[in-house]
Parts: C-alpha cells; structure tokens; sequence
C-alpha cells in the first residue's frame, strides 16, 4: 500500500526556455503506479518537450524531477531505461539503413544477440497484435508500420513508466483496440502512462486522470470519464471545437485525375505490388482511400505523385494530360499539388527556414522572376501560410524543425492549400494536429473543393473520411474497390472492405471459420 500512495514520478517546477519560446513554465506533474494520466493541450503548447525532459532526451533549465519520491537527474535515454523508463516518440527515433531487429537492438541494453532478440520480437508483437518481420528493413515500412516498431521496442524493455506520444495516430481501430487492451493490462500490473493524444474520445476512454498545459503551464486538470470530448477540448483549445460543414455537390465536373489499370511492382521484396488500380477524382469533389496501413497507399501515392515514374505514361492522367512518364516536379506544373505522409525529408528539408520550405513547393507562385527570388513575395506568402493555419513559430527564418509536430504539419499542409491547385493530394492530412486545428484543416479541404479543386485524401481515420469525403475508397493488398458514396455507405461496410472482402477485391467471398480474416 504504500509503494501506491508514492508517485512513481513527480515533476517540480520543470522550466526549459528556447531563443524564441518559452517551451516549459514551471510546470509540476505527479503520476502515481498504475496510473494512465493524459497531457492535452494544443500543438506547441509545451507536451513532447516536457516527455524529452522526462526520458533525458532535453535537460531542463530549472526545476526537479523525482522518481520514486527521490531526486534524479535524467542525463540520457539510457540513464532513463535503466530507471524504468519507456517512450514512444510521435516522430520516429529510427534508422532506416538497419532492420527492426537492428533498430530495436539499439534500445536494449543487455541483449544483443539478433537472433534471439528477433524470435522475441515475434513473440511480444504477437501477442500485443502489433505483428513485425523483424527482418524488414524499416526504410521499406509504412509509417504505422514503424510506429509499431517504437510501441513494440518499449514494450520489451518492460517500463515502470510507458511515455506515449501520439500513439494511435496512423493505427487502424482494431490495432488502437489491441492497443488499449494492453495499456490497460500494463496498468494493472503497475505500470504508469504518460499519454498524449488529441483523439478526446481516446483519453476520455482510456485515461484516469489529465493534466491540460496551455502555452507552457499548466492550466487545469480533469478527470477525463467525468468529462465530454466538448468539454475536453474547451479546456485545451479555450474556446468551442468548430464544427466542418460539407455541402452537398450539386453538379459534375471535370476529371483532373484518372489512374487505368494501373500495375506497379513495388521497389523492395517487403512493399506491396499495385494492381489494376483504377480510380479518378473529379473537379470540385473529394475522393478518400481509406485503408489498413501498408496495403500499398504508400506506393500508390508515390506513382501518383511522380516520386516514382510509371511505366504506362497513359496510366495516371492529371488535368487532361498524360503523366505516368513526369517527374514531381512536371506534375506540379500541370496543376498538382501534393502532402505526403512524411513530414520531415519528404514534405520539408529540415536544414532550411520555414521561408524556404514555402519556396521549395510554391516558387510557381510568382516568386522567382529573371532568375532571381522574389525575397518579399516568398516572405509574404510564408506570413499567408502561418497566419490562416494558425502555425505557432518564431520567426519564418527559423529552422522547420523549429517547429512542434503539429504545427509542422499544419504548415505543410497549409503551404499546398495557399497555392490553390487544381488537384490536390493529401496523405494523412491531420497526423498529430490537435482536435481545433485538425478540423481547422479539413475545413480549408472542404473550401478548396468547394472552389472547384479535386482533392485526393488517404487516411487511415475513418471518422475523418465520412466527415470530408464525397466518395470512398479502399486499398487492400495493392487492389483498390469499386467507389461508394459516402453518405450510402458505413463505417461497418467500409471496415469491412478493409479486409478485403469487396468486388474484386483479394478475398472477396473468402471467410474462414465463419469469420472474416484480417491481415495487416
């Protein structure tokens, strides 16, 4: 009884200050064993520098951290293992030249032996139904493949205390489901759970207790079950969650996209094939691809975008025009505009300013002339970007990586949609943005498709699909389903394809025991 009534970590007066922002205000914190305590607050309001501070990644310029009711200082990472100390970070801690295996390897203090660590591996993601090949290299992975790689390394260190930073961002509901099983499980046992997500219902089904942060305070606390997700979101965001309208569509336009047939291999053994996909979005509409992660979107997405040339130039039209053979770059000069998954090093280079990131991508937008950049033009349109998305930064010469999480991927996002593109493609739209610049975003979408542009969404939230998309759909081992309108269609149908089971799809009619098989 009295290990329960000692907190396993307390947090006094934790300050860590930065040339532009002050990240962390005398913030105090207790989590008591067992205990699954939520961090809510917007994007930049301090969360994932606070949960660096507490895994020695970032030391803090005041304050003190207690574990166990005794002082520490947390140096490192791996001073932190050894307390007991686990975290999943929302971006990836991987390298992508190693394997899982390899990468998890890394974090393991005591076991180096590849071989017996990969039977493990199998073992613990199995029985957490979080599957990996240890084997697979990780720069071939999906992003939720690779946030299974970090849930799962954690769980193999058996942490005191699991730090869980975006956690369920790109999982699908049955692995969130899975997941929070053995949350709950690890609670139970003692385990304490520092959890950061902005998906309300989660915390308000998961979490016993929150502590909401605003601008680097602390400003309430909460017991999420006692609250509703309106609530919640009132006390991060000071103000009612704004609500996405979609107008219905009233006529049919052009088609600025259309993929026949497409067949592509995929560049390594562990990726999916493409095969036969056909699909086309039209003027003034939204099409969304829903899916289980590494079902082939990244790939798809690659074709579409020009990061990987088609054979069969014919086989992806953009605005009337032939495009399979055009790099990313002639593909743009064709009306298209593109957000991929991946933040850093593929949607912005992280050594370069927020101004040249704009440039990067919009330099179409009147800001070279004569060969010479338009200084006042990029700047302006960098000043539009932040402002109308509402991007929390210093100054827009500062480095992108300058940026939190969400803010990054609000202005990334916002970077494409300021441009006004004849077609737009988004992949994961809104991963890791809070719940009021989340919709914030799906609602600019929702403009942009009522001005006339077509837009193409992939994401794996079905709740943001029907509340964005005019149509559906899925993607299953490569192959995608015929279309469904979204208002007559549901979440069960479309979850259902997911697995397969549509025409034409690789297990329609298929059952095994009188139960649809999965796969991920």
């Amino acid at each position: 009884m009295q290990e329960k009534s000692v907190p396993r970590l307390e947090l006094k007066g934790i300050t860590k200050t930065y040339p532009a922002v002050v990240a962390n205000d005398s913030i105090d914190l207790k989590v008591m064993p067992g205990e699954i305590h939520a961090i809510l607050g917007e994007n930049g309001a301090g969360k994932s520098t606070l949960m660096k501070i507490i895994y020695g990644v970032v030391k803090p310029d005041e304050g003190q951290i207690l574990w166990r009711n005794e002082p520490v200082i947390i140096t490192n990472p791996a001073f932190a293992r050894k307390l007991g100390i686990g975290m999943v970070f929302q971006h990836f801690s991987l390298f992508e030249t190693l394997t899982v295996a390899e990468n998890i390897a890394l974090a393991m203090d005591h076991e180096k032996n590849i071989a017996k660590l990969s039977n493990r591996i199998e073992e613990v993601s199995e029985q957490y139904g979080l599957p990996l090949d240890p084997r697979r290299m990780v720069h071939s992975l999906s992003v939720g493949l690779r946030q299974r790689v970090e849930i799962v390394r954690c769980l193999l260190q058996k942490p005191e205390l699991l730090i869980m930073d975006e956690p369920t961002s790109v999982l699908t509901p049955q692995a969130v489901t899975k997941m929070f099983e053995t949350l709950r499980r690890l609670s139970a046992e003692g385990c304490s759970i520092l959890y950061i997500s902005h998906k309300l219902d989660e915390i308000k089904e998961l979490c016993h207790k929150a502590t909401i942060i605003c601008g680097g305070k602390v400003t309430g606390y909460a017991e999420p079950a006692k609250e509703t997700a309106s609530s919640l979101a009132k006390m991060m965001i000071g103000h009612e969650l704004p609500v996405c309208s979609l107008p219905e569509r009233k006529v049919k336009g052009e088609i600025r996209l259309e993929v026949k047939n497409l067949v592509s291999k995929a560049d390594d053994r562990f990726g999916t094939d493409l095969k036969k996909v056909c699909l086309h979005v039209e003027s003034g509409e939204i099409l969304g691809i829903a899916g289980i992660s590494g079902n082939g979107q990244r790939e798809l997405m690659a074709t579409i975008s020009g990061e990987k040339r088609s054979d069969n130039n014919a086989g992806i039209i953009i605005c009337g025009e032939p495009a399979g053979h055009l790099d990313p770059g002639q593909r743009r000069d064709l009306g298209m505009g593109f957000v991929p998954e991946e933040r850093i090093g593929c949607g912005a280079v992280p050594g370069m300013s927020l101004v040249k990131n704009s440039l990067l991508t919009a330099h179409r937008m009147e800001m070279i002339r004569y060969g010479l950049i338009q200084t006042k033009t990029v700047a302006g349109f960098t000043n539009n970007c932040v402002t109308a998305f509402n991007v929390k930064y210093g100054h827009i010469d500062d480095p992108i990586t300058s940026l939190s999480g969400g803010n990054l991927q609000k202005f990334i996002t916002g970077r494409e949609i300021t441009q006004n593109p004849k077609l737009l493609i988004l992949s994961q739209p809104t991963w890791g943005v809070d719940v009021g610049a989340a919709n914030v975003i799906r609602q600019a979408i929702i403009e942009l498709r009522n001005q006339g542009t077509a837009v193409l969404v992939v994401s794996e939230e079905l709740d943001e699909l029907f509340e964005i998309c005019d149509r559906l759909v899925v993607i299953a081992k490569g192959h995608v389903s015929p279309s469904k309108n979204a208002n007559e269609t549901s979440k069960e149908e479309i979850g259902l394809w997911m697995s397969g089971m549509f025409p034409g799809g690789p297990l329609e009619g298929k059952e095994k025991n009188g139960r649809v098989t999965t796969y991920n």
